[in-house]
């Protein structure tokens, strides 16, 4: 596998009449990638939690901005209707939106927050728009992960994690391997469709992502900040790399730490696991299996 060029400072292809949908696009790397690709002719659709992020960021590309929660599955739905009116084409899929929430919550679906917002809801859209990816021609699939699934352990049979004593960074870290194994059993069933599906994890990125975590907090609100994290932009360019490669089979199911080979937990690796919680997945989200 030939390793991804950097973007973060040369620019882009020019990407006229291409289209990409970029969710948690209100801030952060979202916004970064969504402000490259809009500069490079791309026509983005930015996703978003907050309606004034979110129309915002929008205002600022001269888009009009999508916004759902990703807690709220029937959101989502919402969602995957509007893009599939709106869209003749979808180039590039940017699974961005995530979370780390520092107590146990439930959503109004009736799963754990951390696994809905992070693993069910992408799962969901991916699904929901696969026939128009598949129908265009080249497109990619980039799901944002994280190097915390090595602190994840997935059960198949307690997805939400109803059996354990709730952990923020266990929760977060099951989610990002969920993420990875979601990317290979997609990567597997879209098989010869032309369509490729990556994970990667953007680095330490200085943006709001995780603040209400008290351990986060001790980086994320104190001068550590600056130190320790990259800036969005920075963090955005594998996104970007992954979005603009000429050759985007040489990395279909691959999971990437900014531009090489990721390193992931042992249960990523698991095809019959990766099959079950495909399963099981969309069976929690009203799919057929």
């Amino acid at each position: 596998m030939r390793t991804p060029a950097d973007p973060s400072t040369d620019a882009l292809p020019r990407l006229s009449g291409r289209t990409a949908v970029v969710t948690g696009a209100s801030a952060g790397i979202g916004a970064a990638a969504a402000r490259r690709l809009a500069a490079a002719g791309a026509d983005v659709v930015p996703v978003g939690r907050s309606p004034e992020r979110t129309a915002a960021i929008a205002r600022e590309l001269g888009v009009e901005p999508l916004v759902a929660d990703f807690a709220r599955l029937d959101d989502v739905r919402r969602l995957a209707d509007r893009l599939l009116q709106r869209c003749a084409r979808i180039d590039v899929l940017a699974n961005n939106a995530g979370g780390l929430f520092p107590r146990r919550e439930a959503t109004a679906d009736g799963h754990e927050k951390t696994l809905q917002v992070n693993h069910l809801a992408p799962f969901l859209l991916t699904a929901l728009l696969r026939e128009r990816l598949e129908a265009t021609p080249g497109a990619r699939v980039i799901t944002t992960s994280s190097a915390g699934n090595l602190a994840g352990r997935i059960d198949v049979d307690d997805l939400d994690g109803a059996r354990r004593r709730y952990s923020s960074f266990r929760a977060y870290g099951t989610s990002k391997l969920l993420n990875i194994v979601f990317t290979r059993e997609l990567s597997r069933r879209l098989a010869g469709t032309g369509v490729s599906a990556t994970a990667f994890h953007p680095g330490p990125v200085a943006t709001d992502f995780g603040r209400d975590s008290r351990a986060a907090g001790l980086v994320y609100r104190t001068p550590l900040r600056r130190l320790l994290l990259v800036p969005a932009e920075a963090g955005a360019a594998p996104l970007l790399s992954l979005a603009t490669r000429p050759d985007p089979q040489e990395v279909d199911g691959a999971y990437l730490e900014r531009f090489r080979p990721g390193r992931a937990h042992r249960q990523a690796d698991d095809a019959d696991l990766a099959r079950a919680v495909w399963e099981r997945s969309a069976r929690m989200v009203g799919l057929p299996a």
